[in-house]
């Protein structure tokens, strides 16, 4: 773990995988749709290509051709609420996040969400996790900006909050949103809930951890007052 080397003013944070421990039920929920509408889907092949991108993106590499926004609602519609049911009834957020949100605002740092998860998936997470406080601004996969990794989705967080974004650190689990972070100039912190450190790798990354016990542990929050 390095410190970072600029002043850093925001924390913007991936969501599935990152803030709750949901890709396992993501793929699940894969599985299912394929099952119930005959759809064979190499499901480890599927993640690596999706995971980060939006929707209508990953409609488009399962059937694997451009398809119409409502081919893509109707797909998003019935996968997405077979991963609510599933997760639903097995929420949990990645161990320490709460707390380590909490302890980021209360030192005055700012905090977004920059999500390919789409309006409904927002709302179902954020309803079960609470964060409290708030985030400041939730960017979607479904406002119309590319997914990850293309870094528009953390540039408009950014933008929201009114922060540059090298003085913004993004929170990833997967390699397309922590390559997003370094194509937007921002820092990135691995969190290895679904990818080994390696996976996650990368010059602007401070950080590689499996969780945000091991940040808090860590001082994390505190290196970073020291290096401002």
């Amino acid at each position: 773990m390095q410190a970072a080397t600029r002043k850093v003013e925001a924390l913007i944070f991936d969501m599935d995988g990152t803030m709750v421990d949901s890709m396992p039920w993501h793929a699940k929920a894969w599985i299912e749709y394929g099952i119930r509408h005959g759809v064979e889907i190499d499901i480890p092949k599927f993640m690596r290509q999706t995971t980060g991108r939006t929707a209508f993106e990953c409609a488009c590499e399962l059937m694997g051709r451009e398809v119409s926004e409502a081919e893509s609602a109707e797909i998003t519609h019935h996968k997405e609420s077979i991963y609510r049911e599933l997760f639903g009834a097995h929420f949990r957020e990645v161990p320490g996040f709460g707390a380590f949100n909490r302890a980021a605002v209360a030192r005055g740092l700012k905090v977004a969400v920059g999500t390919a998860g789409d309006k409904h998936n927002i709302a179902f997470t954020m309803s079960h996790l609470r964060p409290d406080p708030a985030p400041l601004a939730i960017v979607g996969g479904d406002e119309g900006l590319p997914g990850k990794p293309q870094p528009a989705i953390f540039l408009e967080a950014a933008r929201r909050i009114g922060v540059t974004p090298s003085r913004c650190i993004v929170f990833e689990d997967a390699p397309f949103g922590i390559e997003a972070a370094r194509r937007g100039g921002m820092l990135a912190v691995a969190v290895c809930t679904t990818h080994s450190a390696s996976e996650l790798a990368g010059p602007h990354v401070i950080a590689a951890v499996r969780d945000y016990n091991e940040l808090a542990n860590s001082n994390f929050l505190e290196t970073l007052d020291a290096a401002a």
